[in-house]
């Protein structure tokens, strides 16, 4: 933790590792998930748009290659202090594919002179041995990450949100990747339905438990069009809204119960107002509410792992 930080911020561990800052361009490679093509179930997430969270210059009928290069531009105009770039497969299941389809891609963003390493946004249930066991191989070389869409520690919220998958898959997806000493993140969203402030209060100590290296937090968004945006309009009484003052202070209590070693790569989303019902918090941007963040744990004199009790 540096000095001028009361929690793990994520960006530092690039600025401690590398030594420069690393950006991330999202790529579209065209990818599914078993939760929309029928192996698992179909419609995906109910609160799921992918339009909703990235880029224009990112689409999956350009290459791998433009994507890149069209982000290097679009990004050089917001983070001139970006030392290399990283490629972020993000879009929908990334690892959901044969493992030859996987290397043509995961290569041809590699081979590109101005990325260090990959990001591969996926579900805990699209990965087995030989994929864990290809991304090692890649490790020795370049960055290699994995980020896991986890989103709940319940079996019951993952149900009703139609993940297709259990705590317990996301559990032995986890601990296989630690086991090859590949680096991790994992995704979590805060106010699903059905789930109490204690019960993600009590989400923290299962968090703890996992081998991640970094975490991702968002409060829920009610995307347009949705299975989601349904149901809240049936059950609106199903759903914890957060004021923006209200998940800050939600926030910290968590941010004490969490191990102190996790980095946290965000705490909070930002969806583009076209896309969503409402915006109970305005335009605010990320960059804020970081402000916002760091401002409240001063006035707290309180920080990341302040309630941690390690297990014994």
């Amino acid at each position: 933790m540096t000095e001028r930080k009361r929690y793990n911020y994520y960006v530092d561990f690039f600025k401690e590792h590398f030594g420069h800052r690393i950006q991330k361009i999202v790529i579209d490679a065209g990818f599914t998930c078993p939760n929309r093509d029928g192996k698992v179930g179909r419609g995906g997430c109910t609160y799921c748009d992918n339009n909703a969270f990235h880029p224009s210059y990112s689409v999956p009928s350009k290459s791998v290659t433009t994507q890149i290069e069209e982000g290097i531009r679009f990004h050089l105009n917001r983070y001139r202090r970006a030392g290399s770039y990283l490629a972020y497969f993000q879009s929908y299941s990334n690892t959901y594919a044969p493992l030859t389809r996987l290397k043509e891609l995961y290569s041809e963003a590699l081979s590109h002179p101005s990325v260090s390493g990959i990001v591969i946004g996926t579900r805990p249930d699209c990965v087995d041995e030989e994929i864990l066991d290809y991304l090692k191989e890649l490790s020795a070389k370049h960055i290699v990450i994995i980020e896991y869409g986890i989103e709940s520690c319940y079996d019951k919220t993952l149900l009703r949100i139609n993940r297709g998958h259990d705590f317990a898959s996301a559990t032995r997806a986890v601990e296989a990747t630690a086991a090859r000493g590949l680096h991790q993140g994992a995704h979590f969203i805060f106010g699903l339905p059905g789930e109490t402030r204690e019960m993600m209060l009590e989400m923290a100590e299962t968090i703890n438990k996992l081998p991640l290296n970094s975490v991702k937090f968002h409060q829920l968004q009610i995307i347009k069009g949705t299975a989601m945006e349904r149901e809240y309009a049936e059950h609106p009484e199903d759903f914890i809204q957060f004021s923006l003052e209200d998940y800050i202070d939600f926030f910290i209590s968590f941010l004490e119960r969490l191990r102190p070693n996790l980095y946290i790569e965000r705490f909070a989303g930002e969806v583009p107002p076209k896309f969503v019902n409402s915006m109970p918090w305005g335009k605010i941007r990320n960059v804020e509410l970081l402000r916002l963040l760091e401002k409240r744990l001063e006035e707290l004199d309180t920080y990341q792992g302040r309630l941690y009790r390690e297990a014994k």
